[in-house]
């Protein structure tokens, strides 16, 4: 495509590019040392943001643009929203809920990890989220490649702030199971606040305190940050990592649904294709509705033939997800007091992820700043990806034009360990603090001479049970009368990820943890099986590209050399045995190129379309050689 201009890089590899992976779209930036400047990649498409969509048929699979295209018609072979599903529990109310809107079928699989299942090339494949996800991030992955004419191999991959242990670590195997070097797991309001930070070095002078609003697809960010001079210090972040602009399609499409009901007496509420096809008419209905007051949603033949139009009013959106909306400002209030930062201390609120643009969103956000301008210079699809490059080429030595940009981040959730069987969680990290980080706390035995173990949960419940179950260790026996000393470390990296360590300071044994979340996250010997299977669906694409490409030639060389064969004196030209031999030759591809014919196999197709092609060749030359005597 034009739109895509391909660079030379100088070196085999590229250091690394920024990918913001997405719940509903995705996007990719790279540094342009020579320019000092990210570029957003276009894809394949032209477009800089690509649906986090994979599907699958009997033909192929599908990412991105091509995958969400269909999704109308093969809606139950068409995965959205992995990111919903990544790190958690198929047990968790969250999955629960979501797998009652999903068109595509979800079920339990190994330590309760969800699976998604989906027919490809006639069978039924198994799929965890990290799968999928690892899918998008291949996708992310050749656009960079096709526009910088190099391997890529290392990336920096945003998460939501508020992104627990277990989440961030299933988003690290995805790009393992994509072929990429995870060098950084980068929190998308920080990410956002890096695009922000160089778009105003030039008039920033002095501190400024800046308030990250980011309402995307599917999560929903706030973070506060001091920026001095080249260091970004985040004071206190908060979130919901299910909450974003699916939701507010979800009470649309729930509102239109009873809407088709109350009009014709007819629950389209179990037909996937139907809601498919609705769904994608309130997105477009909640995009025209932040610029328009009403719009209208039509659907031909939504279902049993029966056509549906229905208006809609900016006002009525607003009344159907108000509690959405109220609960991000009840958020943005909790950051600012864990920030311990004023309103009227707050330099710029900066708005991030497509939701941001909905107008009773900023309304309130204008309302809670008392009227200050919210600033909106940054691209609110782009800002993340953006600020990933920025972190990838920082993270890389091959770049030297980088700005000298120092991150200081922050634990969104409290770490800590459950006091002997109490089920109390003692706070070894309080949240918003800065990371990295290395914390030490004593501890004390409950009993004489027992053994010691360790549950290390993350949450802010006073019940460790209520908590968030990271792991589990022992550190042996500990001898003596109850009240012997123990030290626990907890330190955490600049990924986000925590290693807890337990000494008994009497004998100085010790023991220690890398919360690894193994129940629910995959195993090494998973993730090799894993990248197998990757490679051979990228082989399986190709192979289906490949003959795809071929079946197209030959197709137009077979229309060709009809037309040529009715043009007037071909008799003249070609004897009867040529004639025949075109013919024959003709009628052999048409059956090849026949759906019904399954044995097509591509050496076949292509040693078929050689012959014909210099038929072609020899017909042609004849042709002009008989009109030019």
């Amino acid at each position: 495509m034009d739109s895509i201009k391909k660079r030379k890089i100088t070196t085999k590899e590229y250091e690394a590019v920024g990918i913001d992976l997405g719940t509903t779209y995705s996007c990719v930036a790279v540094w342009l040392d020579e320019h000092q400047r990210v570029e957003i990649i276009h894809n394949d498409q032209g477009n800089r943001t690509t649906p986090s969509f994979v599907a699958f048929n009997n033909d192929q699979r599908l990412i991105g643009d091509a995958a969400k295209n269909q999704s109308a018609t093969n809606p139950e072979n068409t995965v959205f929203d992995a990111k919903r599903l990544i790190g958690r529990k198929f047990s968790d109310p969250v999955v629960q809920n979501d797998i009652m809107l999903w068109p595509f079928k979800v079920t339990s699989g190994v330590n309760d990890k969800p699976m998604i299942t989906a027919k490809y090339k006639g069978q039924e494949k198994h799929f965890c989220a990290e799968e999928i996800s690892s899918m998008v991030l291949i996708k992310m992955r050749e656009v960079a490649e096709a526009y910088l004419g190099s391997p890529v191999k290392n990336a920096v991959v945003t998460v939501p702030a508020y992104f627990n242990d277990s989440q961030r670590k299933a988003t690290i195997d995805a790009g393992a199971i994509a072929g990429l070097n995870v060098i950084r797991i980068i929190n998308e309001p920080t990410a956002a606040a890096i695009a922000y930070g160089l778009d105003k070095r030039s008039d920033c002078e002095g501190n400024r305190n800046i308030f990250v609003f980011d309402l995307g697809g599917g999560t929903f960010d706030v973070s506060i940050l001091t920026i001095k001079g080249d260091v970004f210090e985040v004071k206190a972040t908060a979130g919901n990592t299910h909450l974003g602009g699916e939701d507010f399609d979800n009470r649309m499409v729930n509102y239109f649904v009873e809407e088709f009901k109350k009009k014709n007496n007819v629950d389209i509420s179990g037909n996937p294709k139907s809601l498919r096809r609705l769904r994608t008419a309130c997105e477009r209905a909640k995009r025209i509705l932040s610029f328009s007051f009403v719009t209208t949603v039509e659907v031909d033949a939504l279902f049993m033939g029966i056509d549906f139009s229905s208006s809609i009013t900016r006002a009525k959106f607003e009344e159907i997800n108000i509690d959405f909306f109220i609960e991000c400002m009840n958020i943005v209030d909790s950051c600012l007091r864990d920030s311990k930062i004023y309103k009227n201390d707050i330099d710029d609120i900066v708005l991030v992820g497509g939701s941001s643009r909905i107008p009773k969103v900023q309304d309130l956000l204008l309302e809670f700043f008392k009227g200050k301008e919210l600033f909106m210079r940054i691209n609110p699809d782009e800002a993340v990806a953006y600020g990933a490059a920025v972190q990838a080429a920082i993270l890389s030595e091959g770049f030297k034009n980088v700005p000298n940009l120092v991150l200081r981040d922050v634990t969104p959730l409290s770490l800590g360990i459950e006091v002997t069987n109490e089920d109390i969680m003692d706070v070894v990290i309080p949240r918003n603090t800065s990371i990295p980080v290395k914390m030490t706390k004593i501890f004390y035995t409950a009993g004489d001479n027992c053994g010691v173990s360790f549950n290390v949960y993350e949450g802010e419940r006073a019940r460790a049970s209520e908590n968030n179950l990271l792991g589990s260790f022992a550190l042996g026996y500990v001898s003596g009368p109850r009240g012997q000393p123990l030290e626990v470390c907890f330190s955490i990296d600049e990924n986000g990820i925590l290693t807890v360590t337990a000494k008994d300071i009497s004998t100085g044994n010790m023991n220690a943890i890398t919360i690894t979340n193994d129940k629910e996250r995959l195993s090494m010997l998973e993730i090799k099986k894993m990248i197998k299977e990757a490679k051979k669906y990228h082989v399986e694409d190709m192979k289906f590209l490949r003959k795809a490409k071929v079946m197209s030639a030959l197709d137009s060389c077979v229309y060709n050399m009809k037309n040529t064969l009715k043009k007037k004196d071909v008799n003249l030209i070609l004897s009867a045995q040529e004639i025949e031999k075109i013919s024959n030759a003709i009628t052999f591809a048409m059956n090849l190129l026949d759906k019904s014919n399954k044995e097509k196999k591509i050496d076949v197709l292509e040693n078929h379309l050689e012959e014909l092609e210099s038929m072609s060749k020899h017909l042609i030359s004849k042709t002009n050689n008989f009109i030019f005597l």
